[in-house]
């Protein structure tokens, strides 16, 4: 797989270059200073994958990415950049880029990246037609890495049945509704039910019940 470089700091493009050249399969084939020599290049090299910046000194990443299209048509694009503004992070999103790192990244991030590209290119080079199956698997990397890992002691599978409880039950649940319909424990019954709440995805009311004893009822937040 051919990657292209476009970074106006010498010392990051080579870092970059550091990074790539650990990589299975991955020719570095050139590295940009500024808009002008991207253009170029990009037209030039026909890359697979751009690592671009949004700041450089003659004209902005986000600014040529319409003429990076123009003279690379297949090139996919990764903005590896310091901007965190919205305008940069929209404009980047509307042109299809398939990542978006901002500085300064690790090794992990980095390299976690590369491989989940990697990944969706070979699976379309490798597949002639796509079925909905393969198009959720083509997009699956983009969703799961953007979720939080749950801690020991709560499963994703389960987390995710009860989050549904939750949303169906429009009189809210207490612990023990939940426990029933989980086929589980008061107890872990609660934990589920308090980790919605902790990543904001439930919330809580105190209710009191017919013996005047108060109980904690829990709502999906909306």
């Amino acid at each position: 797989m051919k990657v292209m470089i476009s970074e106006d700091d010498f010392r990051v493009a080579d870092l970059h270059a550091r990074f790539l050249e650990m990589m299975d399969g991955v020719e570095v084939v050139g590295k940009a200073m500024n808009a002008k020599e991207t253009l170029v290049m990009v037209q030039a090299n026909q890359p697979d994958l751009l690592l671009l910046d949004v700041y450089m000194p003659d004209r902005l990443g986000i600014d040529i990415l319409h003429e990076i299209r123009d003279r690379c048509p297949n090139v996919d694009i990764i903005m590896i950049t310091a901007a965190k503004e919205k305008e940069a992070v929209e404009k980047s999103l509307k042109y299809g880029v398939v990542d978006y790192i901002i500085k300064p990244i690790t090794l992990e991030r980095f390299q976690q990246t590369l491989s989940d590209y990697m990944k969706r290119h070979d699976l379309i080079r490798q597949t002639e037609t796509f079925d909905q199956g393969a198009v959720d698997e083509l997009l699956k990397s983009a969703s799961v890495k953007d979720e939080e890992p749950v801690p020991k002691g709560i499963d994703g599978l389960t987390l995710s049945k009860v989050e549904e409880m939750l949303k169906e039950a429009e009189n809210g649940l207490t612990a023990e509704e939940a426990s029933k319909q989980m086929g589980a424990s008061k107890t872990t019954a609660r934990r589920y039910l308090e980790y919605l709440i902790s990543i904001r995805k439930g919330k809580a009311e105190m209710k009191y019940g017919r013996v005047g004893r108060p109980e904690r009822k829990y709502y999906a937040s909306h």
